[in-house]
């Protein structure tokens, strides 16, 4: 079984649009890329991953992952979903027979959370992290690849379970506060905070 990542990121002027009110763009962007180091790191770290992709529109992200150990696929369509089945078809043909697709915005992921979601694939087809709200999706782990369409965005969680249900492909979830805190609100910076000042206690 080989397993890749893909990672998606957006352009840097148009992240975290909700923070704007309290972070400058150039504060939103230099989030955004500590958060995606991270995440490639742990990715890296996990030492259970063939390649790490980055698709993005922008080329100055390209340029950055690439320097943190990353391929760099650019966007070859618009439109989240579409860009990721692109990608996801690059990294088919590029061999991949089970493909993890995660969010660049998981500052709390560790290298064994990527491992037992590994774990669970070898036995589930579909293996499913749900966000923080229980509606959205933070990670998705197919077997083989685009066995099901992408659908992220508000309620996929439910649309993938449907999908895989439909296609009789059997799924699990992986919910833990690593993979389910994304940061796309002032309240969820709040509680990262929290979580990280519990840690130094």
């Amino acid at each position: 079984m080989t397993y890749r990542a893909l990672i998606p990121v957006k352009m840097l002027n148009e992240v975290k649009s909700r923070l704007a009110p309290y972070l400058t763009a150039q504060q939103r962007a230099e989030l955004v890329l500590d958060m995606l180091h991270h995440v490639i790191d742990t990715l890296r770290e996990s030492e259970a991953l063939a390649a790490i992709s980055v698709v993005s529109p922008d080329t100055a992200i390209l340029q950055q992952v690439q320097r943190w150990g990353a391929h760099a696929l650019q966007e070859e369509v618009h439109g989240h979903n579409p860009a990721l089945t692109a990608a996801a078809r690059r990294e088919l043909a590029a061999g991949a027979t089970a493909l993890l697709t995660i969010s660049a915005d998981l500052p709390l992921l560790r290298a064994v959370d990527i491992q037992c979601m590994i774990e669970q694939s070898r036995q589930y087809a579909v293996v499913l992290a749900p966000a923080r709200d229980g509606t959205g999706t933070n990670a998705l782990l197919m077997r083989p690849p685009l066995a099901l369409p992408y659908v992220f965005g508000p309620g996929s969680l439910h649309q993938y379970l449907a999908e895989a249900g439909q296609r009789g492909l059997n799924s699990i979830l992986y919910d833990n506060t690593h993979t389910s805190l994304d940061i796309d609100t002032i309240e969820d910076l709040t509680l990262l905070q929290r979580y990280e000042a519990c840690l130094k206690n």
